[in-house]
């Protein structure tokens, strides 16, 4: 059974710099698709990035693009997504969630159909 764990998350300034961590156990990560997802307090969730199996295709919502980015390590069963320039309408609950990539093999991550999910770290930014 695949568990997911989210780290890195806290409380940063306008402008500042973050970088999470979504850390597998149980199963290794090299075969499926990871998304990172955010919900804002009173807001739906959103899918902030997607990353293939492989680490070749990326994608990045528009809201976010050029300023996070999302990469992995398949050695160390770790996904990250590294944000930069963070703004207040950053704050939000991240989730990254998990698909077998043969399911998506154009790598993308649709949230309705993400089997894994971890149970989220708190982002906050704020002056």
């Amino acid at each position: 059974q695949l568990q997911l764990v989210e780290s890195g998350g806290g409380s940063v300034q306008p402008g500042g710099s973050l970088r999470l961590s979504c850390a597998a156990s149980g199963v290794s990560l090299n075969s499926y698709n990871i998304g990172w997802f955010r919900q804002a307090p009173g807001k739906e969730r959103e899918r902030v990035s997607c990353i293939s199996a492989s680490g070749r295709i990326t994608t990045i919502a528009n809201s976010v693009k050029g300023r996070f980015t999302a990469s992995r390590d398949n050695a160390k069963n770790t996904v990250y997504l590294q944000m930069s320039s963070l703004k207040p309408e950053d704050t939000a609950v991240y989730y990254c969630a998990a698909v077998p990539s043969w399911r998506y093999t154009s790598g993308a991550c649709p949230e309705y159909d993400m089997n894994y999910w971890g149970e989220g770290t708190l982002v906050t930014v704020s002056s």
